[in-house]
């Protein structure tokens, strides 16, 4: 019985045991920062327009995972988008 079990697995190569998803990705691309790059709109409270598309529809702050701001942007827009609320701007 136990033969029969080992040849059959010899013979049969599984697509899953080849893929691990710990192995690195080859098709990974950059994501570029839209407020970085060239003539890109200046980040600031009065700017409510641009400030409206980081925003939630609860007026909630976006993440910078969706929306691909760099890290630097992200503080800048998130201290300008307080700034707005207090304002009443937005």
């Amino acid at each position: 019985m136990k033969n029969r079990r080992n040849n059959s697995k010899k013979g049969k190569s599984s697509s899953f045991s080849k893929l691990s998803i710990f192995q690195p990705n080859k098709y990974k691309f950059k994501k570029s920062c839209p407020l970085s790059i060239k003539n890109a709109p200046k980040v600031d409270y009065k700017n409510v327009k641009l400030l409206k598309r980081f925003i939630s529809e609860n007026g909630k702050i976006l993440p910078s995972r969706i929306t691909n701001v760099s890290q630097k942007k992200q503080r800048e827009l998130s201290l300008s988008i307080k700034r707005a609320r207090n304002l009443a701007l937005i």
